[in-house]
Formats: structure tokens, sequence, C-alpha cells
């Protein structure tokens, strides 16, 4: 099926997504444990000027401020219905943001965990989670965004209850998960096995992949992964910028520029189409991305060992597709970026 992202995709061969929410809207005043979502209608201008931010650094596309708006999280704040309304007003002034761009500029309707464990493990149904996306789904289509963009997930369950919504809400979609336990997600999921899924979908995305976990290295690892387990869908990579170190009562990431420009291009090299930044990533970091991208030719697939020469180490011996490593129980999902 054809839509801007897609086509946007074909046209370029490559796509520069954004870098963090999260660590950009602290820089802008957000405090701890306030709702990032609530900005889109208390602070419009800084909403905009984050998007605007990926945007004037190159991105192709960026995500809009909803990762949390969802009934679930937002009723943490006493905003449970608002969840349409927040979602909306995120993709509206995305499409603000991209109308005025002067290229085509694709508007992702971020989406995240709920935070809640599904069944049978924890008390969350497959009918309650696949409304709760479905709201927020339908929020974002309703305020422009282009595609929905499914990030953060660890539970297979949830990445199959959010793809029943965006089907409901008639939404072509796009789905990442997080890889942080030695090479799996906290579910236990492997790279392979996530392939696997994906491809085994009703409603199939449009492209899938990583972000987030622990260190760039770590990201392109998986990434070799699902190249290695084939498929036919577009690969996203979205890693962190390095490795968050606590600073006089903040976290800071580690990553450079150039060493981010670095990951973009190994990245590209492991089989992702779609490269972008998490935790961490900095409108500098996405301009060097821009620019190794734009200027340095693809080339073969890294072997490990060239990944940790110019990444830093793995966080673990083994990503899990050996059958090595320890699966553990999900946690609570926690935000973006």
């Amino acid at each position: 099926m054809s839509n801007a992202f897609t086509d946007l995709l074909a046209e370029k061969g490559t796509l520069l997504a954004d870098g963090a929410t999260g660590t950009n809207l602290f820089n802008m005043g957000l405090m701890s444990g306030d709702a990032p979502e609530m900005w889109n209608t208390d602070e419009p201008k800084k909403i905009i000027a984050l998007y605007k931010g990926a945007v004037d650094a190159g991105s192709d596309l960026f995500l809009t401020n909803s990762f949390g708006a969802n009934a679930s999280r937002l009723k943490l704040h006493g905003a449970q219905k608002r969840v349409h309304e927040l979602s909306r007003v995120a993709a509206e002034l995305g499409r603000e943001v991209a109308d005025k761009a002067g290229r085509k500029v694709i508007v992702a309707g971020s989406v995240g965990p709920t935070g809640e464990i599904m069944e049978p493990v924890g008390t969350l149904s497959h009918a309650v989670a696949v409304e709760m996306f479905h709201e927020t789904a339908d929020g974002l289509k309703a305020g422009g965004a282009d595609i929905g963009w499914l990030e953060t997930i660890s539970a297979p369950e949830e990445y199959k209850a959010a793809a029943e919504g965006f089907a409901l809400a008639g939404l072509d979609w796009v789905g990442t998960m997080s890889f942080d336990t030695a090479g799996r997600t906290m579910m236990g999921l492997t790279s392979e096995a996530m392939v696997d899924m994906v491809h085994g979908l009703d409603n199939t995305p449009q492209a899938y992949g990583a972000n987030c976990g622990t260190g760039a290295s770590d990201l392109l690892r998986t990434v070799l992964g699902f190249a290695a387990k084939g498929g036919h869908l577009p690969i996203i990579a979205k890693g962190n910028a390095g490795i968050p170190k606590y600073h006089e009562g903040h976290i800071h990431y580690d990553g450079t520029p150039e060493l981010m420009a670095e990951y973009a291009v190994m990245a590209r090299n492991c089989g992702a189409t779609i490269i972008g930044g998490c935790c961490g990533t900095m409108p500098e970091h996405l301009v060097a991305m821009r620019t190794a991208l734009d200027t340095r030719p693809k080339g073969a697939a890294p072997e490990l060992e060239e990944i940790v020469a110019a990444l830093g180490a793995f966080s673990s011996a083994s990503d899990g597709t050996d059958g090595k490593g320890p699966v553990r129980a999900e946690r609570r999902g926690r935000r973006r970026g």
C-alpha cells in the first residue's frame, strides 16, 4: 500500500528520522514526572520548536509528542479523557511544521507502550489494549499524521494489540521494539523472533526495527539479526546517543555527533533504511548523521568486531539468537528519549 512514507522511502532509498523527544523537552524546561503530552496544548510553541529542530537538522521524518498519550499513562495525570485530543493536537502541530518545511517531511505519530503488563502475566486484557491503541491512533490520524509509529515495545502481545488498534483507525504504521536485556526485549524476544512475528501479522507494518535499548553497538547487532533473518520489510534503527551518565542531577548521553554519524553509516550498512536517534540525540547529532549519510557511500555489513571498534563494546556477550542469555519478565514501559 502506497502512502507518503513509502513513497518518500522509495524515492530516497534511506530516510533520516529524528532524535530524542524527552531529552530535548527537558532542556526546554519539562520537569521530571510531568506528562510531555500536556505541552501539546499548554506549550505548543515549544513542541513546534522540538519538531522544527529535527526538520532544520535535515530529518526526513519526525515523531509527534504523543508517546505517552494513552489512557493508562494519562490516567496518572488525571487526563485519561484527553487521549484523543492530545494525540490529535500533537499531529496537528507536526502537520504545521512539515507543511512549511519546503520539502517532503513525514509526520510520524508516536505511540508508546501502555505501561501495563498484559494477560496472562498481568491484568491488561487484549481487548482493552487494542482500544487504547485505537484511541491514540485515531487521534493521530485526525490530526494529520502520515503514519503511526509504534516504539519502545517489549511484549509481543502488546505489539500485536497495537497492530489491531492501527487497523481499526485505518492508519498505516511502523513499529519498533526495545532490545535491552542481553540482546532481547524485556519479555525475552530476540531479533529473529521479532521478524517472524512482524511478518505473521494480519495488519503488517510498513517497516519494523529497534529503538532505544542500551548503546548504539547493541542496536546495530540487533539490526544485523533482523537482516540475517531476511524478510521483505524495511528496517528501522533508532539508537541512543551513547550511554547515559548521571551528572549533577541530570542524565547526559556520552555519544558525540561524530559517533552518531558513524553509527548512522554503519546502521545503513547493517541493513537499515530508516535511521534516527533515540535518547540523548540532539539536533547537532542529526546534522552530523545527515552529512554522513549524504556524503559516504553504502558499504558492506560490518563484522561485530568493527562495530565494537567504532562504537564501543556490547553490553552482553550474546544477542540471544544463539540461544544464550537471560530472559527476564517485563517491567513497566518507560518514556522514550
